[in-house]
């Protein structure tokens, strides 16, 4: 069933357009939301709306008994302002710079395809349309409404250039393992006492602290962990002072850490707060850190991640599958809470065409994807679900 998908082309496309100029950010997205209801009930799939956002929750019972397999779409946006020059550019403010509009398109343009098929599917298609991916809190939201209660494997892609713009378009990447990093935030107010810049011995230096904060964590990532061992930790953010010759009173720092196992993303997080605590109270200061969890890492189910490879490469192509990493993508996925509940495997296809324009960075306010493989995103959904149902 899976090569109907082909000549879905041009409703995936118009499905994508159309959320495209309408991105919305967290948790509450009512257009989105109202869009993919429409779809459905069109297609004639039921759906329920999550409680504490809105996410839906639709099913596929098919014609014969048997395993439960979901399928997951993101659909939130950033708070980017759109500078692509496209005909179907989003004019709100925000927009769809990490690709979630194709995700959801493309889930829908296989719901399709797998409702017309109903009759022959031997078990339940549960397909799941997200929320708040990049806050890392609608997967959360998803599980507590039963997303994968009685689920027996679950999958989901993204598309765009995040593993490099070198990876030819329409190529699906699939590997077991470590596929993705963890990604949590911190925050520190580190605290002294304002005083002139003329005579900054009368007050304490926040910055200063503040500096010596961030060389310190330059250290953790060079002399702490093993170099065989992924680690990111990146202060992005410095805001203190307001006139050049006035010390404040206060300075905040805002970054960000990556790992791969959940030990050393721990142990990052100690180190955070143990240097900020422990650098202030030498130059006199305090500081206040605070870690704001995100989600863990992406880790593939080896079993999942051999199924979803062979099925994909019969959808596409063995020649447009890669099983192989040369190291884990040190951004983050939420989809990594699924996985610590039900076996299942994250996929990543790409979509860099430089000719198209389409091997810009992800966030970035000109990035577009190649709308040409979105087949093959349905594509390999459908065929997972039928290799699956088969096994």
């Amino acid at each position: 069933m899976w090569y109907e998908v082909n000549n879905l082309q041009n409703y995936i496309v118009k499905l994508r357009r159309d959320l495209h100029q309408i991105p919305e950010l967290g948790l509450e997205l009512p257009k989105t939301c109202a869009y993919v209801r429409a779809e459905l009930e069109k297609l004639g799939i039921p759906y329920r709306q999550n409680n504490g956002d809105s996410g839906l929750i639709a099913t596929i019972e098919g014609g014969k008994p048997g395993k439960t397999i979901a399928l997951r779409a993101d659909m939130d946006a950033l708070p980017i302002k759109e500078e692509t020059g496209l005909s179907f550019a989003s004019t709100n403010g925000c927009m769809h710079a990490c690709g979630h509009d194709s995700h959801t398109a493309m889930l829908l343009g296989a719901a399709k395809v797998l409702k017309e098929h109903q009759s022959e599917l031997c078990g339940t298609v549960r397909l799941l349309f997200q929320t708040a991916e990049e806050l890392s809190r609608g997967a959360e939201v998803t599980i507590a409404n039963g997303g994968v209660d009685g689920v027996d494997a679950v999958f989901g892609t993204h598309i765009g250039t995040i593993f490099g713009k070198e990876i030819p378009s329409g190529t699906m990447l699939i590997a077991s393992g470590s596929f993705m990093a963890s990604f949590d935030k911190f925050v520190i107010k580190v605290k002294g006492m304002g005083c002139h810049g003329s005579s900054p011995e009368k007050g304490i230096d926040p910055i200063n602290i503040a500096s010596h904060i961030v060389l310190a964590y330059e250290a953790v990532n060079a002399r702490e962990f093993n170099a065989c061992d992924p680690v990111v930790l990146t202060v992005c953010s410095i805001h203190g002072g307001h006139t050049y010759n006035v010390l404040p009173d206060e300075v905040v720092m805002e970054g960000t850490f990556r790992a791969v196992n959940e030990e050393v993303r721990q142990r990052i997080a100690r180190r955070i707060r143990e240097i900020a605590v422990d650098t202030a109270q030498v130059f006199g200061g305090t500081a206040e850190p605070e870690i704001i969890w995100g989600a863990p890492p992406v880790v593939n189910d080896p079993g999942m991640a051999r199924l979803a490879a062979e099925a994909v490469g019969e959808a596409i192509g063995a020649e447009h599958v890669l099983t192989t990493l040369d190291a884990p993508n040190m951004g983050g996925e939420d989809f990594a809470y699924y996985l610590q509940k039900v076996p299942g495997t994250f996929m990543f296809l790409s979509s860099a065409n430089p000719q198209k324009h389409t091997d810009i960075a992800h966030h970035n306010c000109k990035f577009d994807v190649d709308e040409d493989v979105f087949w093959m995103g349905a594509a390999a959904f459908i065929s997972i679900v039928r290799k699956f149902f088969a096994q």
